[in-house]
C-alpha cells in the first residue's frame, strides 16, 4: 500500500505526515489492520526497539473534583460510586509507590484531583516527591495535579518532579462540548510551563467520546505542535453516572487504527497505552505493543484495569521486554534535547511552544489484597453482534473498591 510506505518513510525521517494521510490511516479497512500495524510498527521499532516502560500510578487524592469533564467519574455532579478521600500522607504515597516499582514500573505518576493545586498543594505533594524518590533509587516522578498557576512548575521542578502530565484529550473545536468550566486553551498553557521550567511533558488524548476522525486528528496534530516527550492515549471508560456512560464507539480494530496514526504522527514520542485499553482492545492488546511502547500497569483511577502480573505476561508472550531504570526511554536526540532545554522535535533541538481524565492512569493491585469481584455482563454465551459494531457486552466497566474493604492505591 502506497499510503503505508509513505508514512514509515516519514516516520523514519521524523517528518510529519499530511492531514489527508493521517484521516487515511483511520478510514483503511479491516482487511488492511495487520498491514496498518506492521508498518506503524516499523517506526516504533526504529526509535524504541521493542523496549516497552512500564508505569505506575498513585492516586493521592481522588473524587469531589469542581470540573465537569464529561468522561470523568470525580466530575462535579458524578453520580459515579467511587473511592473518595483526601490527600496522601507523603509515607503513605512513597509506600504505594514502591509497590508499583518492585513490579517493574520505571516511573510513578501522581496524581490529584480538582482544578489545580494551591501554593499549600504543591507543598504537599513536594514532600510526597521527596520521599518517593528517597525510598526508591532510579524512579521518575510525573506529577498529574491539573492547571498550574505561575511558577507551580518550577517549584515541581525543584521538588525533583520529571514530568508533569495534563492531557489535551480532544480537539480545541469540541473541547466546549466536553468541558465547561475550563478551556483548551488553559491546558495547553498548562502544558507549556511545564516545559518552560524543564520538566518532561507528557499530554494525550481521550478518544472514544463521539469525535469524529477529524477531532482525533486535529488533536493528535496540536499534540505534535505542542511536543510532549510522552503522549498517552486513552480510551474512553464510559463510566455510568457520567454525561457518556452510553458512549460505546470503539471496536479493537478502529482503537488499533488510532494507535497507528498516533505513532505515525509522532514517531520518536513515548506513545502510551493507557486507560481503556482493557476495555475496547480485549483480547487483541499484545498488537498494539506494536504501536505503543509505553503502559500503565493494573488499575486504573476509579476502575480495575488488568492484573499487572497478567500485563508483565502479556509483555514477555508478544516478544517485547521491559525497560529497566538504567535506559533511556527517548531517542538520543529527544534526550539530549530536553537536558539542553529544548524539545528535541525540531531537528536541531530548538523549540518555539516548548490528562488528568478518568480513563487515564492506572495503579497495580496489591497481591496482599483480594480483587474486588468481577461485574461481567455476559453470563452465558453472548450474541454476535454485526461486524465493526462495538461491543458492550464483551466487557463491563468495574469500579475499584466495588463490594470489597479495598484501601486506596491498593
Amino acid at each position: 500500500m502506497d499510503l503505508l510506505t509513505t508514512l514509515v518513510d516519514k516516520g523514519l525521517r521524523r517528518e510529519l505526515p499530511t492531514r489527508e494521510e493521517a484521516l487515511a490511516v483511520l478510514a483503511t479497512s479491516d482487511d488492511d489492520l495487520l498491514d496498518v500495524v506492521a508498518a506503524a510498527g516499523k517506526v516504533r521499532r526504529r526509535w524504541f526497539g521493542r523496549r516497552v516502560k512500564l508505569n505506575y500510578l498513585v492516586n493521592l487524592k481522588s473524587g469531589l473534583c469542581p470540573e465537569d469533564c464529561s468522561y470523568c467519574s470525580q466530575r462535579l455532579g458524578s453520580k459515579a460510586e467511587i473511592l473518595k478521600y483526601t490527600w496522601l500522607k507523603p509515607e503513605q504515597a512513597s509506600e504505594a509507590a514502591a509497590a508499583g516499582v518492585a513490579g517493574g514500573a520505571k516511573r510513578v505518576c501522581i496524581v490529584a484531583s480538582g482544578r489545580g493545586p494551591t501554593d499549600r498543594d504543591v507543598d504537599r505533594v513536594s514532600q510526597t516527591i521527596a520521599a518517593i524518590k528517597e525510598q526508591n533509587e532510579g524512579v521518575e516522578v510525573c506529577a498529574c495535579l491539573g492547571l498550574l498557576s505561575d511558577g507551580q512548575a518550577a517549584r515541581l521542578r525543584a521538588a525533583g518532579a520529571d514530568a508533569y502530565n495534563h492531557n489535551l484529550n480532544t480537539s480545541e473545536a469540541t473541547y466546549g462540548d466536553i468541558t465547561t468550566t475550563h478551556t483548551y486553551a488553559d491546558r495547553v498553557e498548562t502544558v507549556q510551563q511545564a516545559q518552560a521550567a524543564g520538566l518532561s511533558a507528557c499530554s494525550g488524548l481521550i478518544a472514544g467520546m463521539g469525535e469524529s476522525d477529524a477531532d482525533l486528528v486535529d488533536v493528535v496534530f496540536a499534540l505534535r505542535a505542542l511536543d510532549p516527550d510522552s503522549v498517552p492515549v486513552n480510551f474512553l471508560i464510559p463510566f455510568e453516572g457520567t454525561p457518556l456512560a452510553k458512549e460505546w464507539n470503539l471496536t479493537p480494530q478502529r482503537a488499533l487504527r488510532i494507535l497507528a496514526m498516533v505513532r505515525f504522527v509522532c514517531p520518536d514520542v513515548e506513545v502510551r497505552l493507557a486507560g481503556g485499553r482493557e476495555v475496547h482492545l480485549r483480547s487483541m492488546q499484545p498488537l498494539a505493543l506494536h504501536l505503543a511502547n509505553s503502559i500503565f500497569l493494573g488499575d486504573y483511577l476509579t476502575s480495575e484495569g488488568q492484573a499487572g502480573k497478567d500485563d508483565l505476561a502479556m509483555i514477555a508472550d508478544a516478544g517485547f521486554e521491559v525497560e529497566g531504570t538504567d535506559t533511556t526511554t527517548l531517542p538520543e536526540h529527544r534526550a539530549d534535547a530536553l537536558a539542553g532545554g529544548g524539545c528535541g522535535g525540531h531537528g536541531g533541538g530548538g523549540c518555539g511552544p516548548c490528562g488528568d481524565g478518568e480513563a487515564a492512569e492506572p495503579a497495580v493491585r496489591a497481591e496482599s489484597v483480594p480483587a474486588p469481584a468481577e461485574e461481567v455482563r455476559n453470563e452465558g454465551a453472548p450474541a454476535a453482534a454485526p461486524a465493526g459494531e462495538a461491543r458492550t457486552d464483551l466487557v463491563s466497566v468495574r469500579r475499584r473498591g466495588a463490594g470489597t474493604e479495598l484501601p486506596p492505591n491498593a
